[in-house]
């Protein structure tokens, strides 16, 4: 019992160590504005983990965020992932996020085998960010994580572009 409560301890205090993404910049509405815009764009995808014995591991049925690249949103995914496209989950930040940032993002979800979808979108730079995690879900830690990747339309785009979501 000491020993589950030890462990337990741990890991609140790891996580409590975790800080929240550093911003100096402030969030514009008018520069996300790009992602309430309609436009031709396709973007499609696949998220999921390599393990470290080759087994790939989907993000099934997770949420997908296609966000703007906006000056407040690249600094954000800087300081959380600093120079990986990779995060632990257990690393990510528990810090207030800007209310305006998640209404100006769109989502979808992943299919069964990490597969997902976007359309209508308009010319732009995009971030696209899911997670894929795996383990027992009442597990106290879990393997995975949040991935992303940077994603742009030009709006000459006569076929879907597709993104690898990998954390690579």
């Amino acid at each position: 019992m000491k020993r589950i409560a030890c462990v337990l301890g741990l890991a609140a205090l790891s996580s409590a160590c975790v800080q929240g993404p550093v911003t100096t910049s402030s969030f514009s509405t008018e520069e996300a504005a790009v992602i309430r815009k309609s436009g031709s764009g396709i973007i499609v995808g696949h998220a999921f983990r390599t393990r470290s014995k080759g087994q790939v591991v989907n993000a099934a049925g997770e949420v997908v965020r296609l966000i703007p690249a906006t000056a407040y949103a690249r600094e954000r995914f800087s300081s959380i992932f600093e120079k990986t496209k990779f995060l632990p989950h257990w690393r990510y930040p528990n810090g207030q996020v800007e209310p305006l940032y998640a209404e100006f993002t769109r989502t979808t979800k992943t299919t069964a085998r990490g597969r997902f979808s976007f359309d209508k979108v308009a010319p732009g730079t995009y971030f696209v960010s899911t997670q894929v995690i795996w383990g027992e879900e009442d597990a106290i830690f879990r393997e995975g994580g949040t991935v992303y990747d940077e994603v742009t339309l030009t709006g000459k785009e006569t076929e879907p572009v597709e993104v690898i979501l990998s954390g690579h």
